[in-house]
């Protein structure tokens, strides 16, 4: 096929050898299918940023750190450097959450590099060589079910205990090659620990899951591994290794709105007295 725009310096560079087809288009990138010395790999093209369905919503960069202080103040001020260095931030997002989730064990495509704006990572197969379906176009049995639910869930623990709440996992963002379930689409991974969305997000994600595989095994609809899973992490106990039942009991219990306003107004106070210890001191 015709070499893509976006693709072309990585040909001239040597990267990709050959843009074999298109292999899907979605709300944040293409992704085509690539020769690489011999090997089939995905280069997936990010769309830039006015072109996509998918925007940098606050709540998914909320705890991302930026290491240098120059770009964090410009990024805080949307100045048009900022803008360049949050986009870039974003899309740099991907890269590092495969990196580090395919160093934590979780099945995700293994990265080979970012240049340019596309990622080059392995292309999921199936048993002939094509590329994987998606989890939503395969039919399940109940006992494939329950081992991809399984499988499923021990990577959203492997995910948490490597610190990443994946923010957008369903059955359009799970690939099924001969071994089971791959994770894919990663740029609104979430820091599971300044993230104050993160437990939402969990907790969305699993029982996305749960519906999903439950279609096929109704008594995955049972079970709540979101609420088991987030109270071990909450408790310093979570583990790859974490035994699971899928049973938890939450805590219905209704806040004591006076007690709760009780403690806000005396940590205003305590600021306020702070503010002014520190206005005194100023004055000195």
């Amino acid at each position: 096929m015709k070499v893509p725009k976006r693709l072309q310096p990585l040909v001239d560079d040597g990267l990709v050898d050959e843009v074999l087809y298109q292999l899907m288009s979605g709300k944040e990138a293409q992704v085509y299918v690539v020769r690489c010395a011999g090997q089939l790999r995905c280069a997936k093209v990010f769309k830039e940023a006015q072109k996509r369905s998918f925007k940098q919503a606050v709540e998914y960069q909320e705890g991302r750190k930026v290491r240098n202080s120059r770009r964090a103040r410009a990024m805080s001020r949307k100045t048009k450097y900022g803008q360049k260095e949050q986009e870039d931030a974003w899309l740099n997002a991907e890269v590092d959450a495969l990196y580090r989730l395919a160093g934590a064990g979780v099945r995700v495509p293994e990265p080979f590099g970012f240049v340019d704006g596309v990622l080059l990572m392995e292309l999921v197969a199936d048993s002939n060589g094509e590329a994987a379906p998606r989890l939503d176009d395969v039919t399940l049995t109940p006992e494939q079910a329950r081992d991809y639910h399984g499988q499923v869930i021990a990577d959203v623990v492997r995910m948490l205990c490597a610190g990443l709440v994946h923010g957008d996992l369903s059955e359009f963002n799970v690939l099924v090659d001969p071994a089971g379930p791959v994770i894919i689409d990663l740029p609104q991974a979430v820091d599971a620990a300044g993230n104050n969305n993160a437990e939402r997000m969990f907790q969305r994600d699993v029982d996305n899951m749960r519906r999903y595989f439950g279609r096929f095994a109704p008594e995955l609809l049972k079970t709540d591994y979101a609420g088991e899973i987030w109270a071990l992490y909450e408790a310093g106990k979570l583990h790859p290794a974490s035994k699971l039942t899928g049973q938890f009991v939450r805590d219905e219990k209704i806040a004591d709105v006076n007690e709760v306003m009780e403690v806000i107004a005396a940590a205003t106070e305590e600021e306020r007295e702070r503010l002014e210890r520190q206005q005194d001191a100023d004055e000195d």
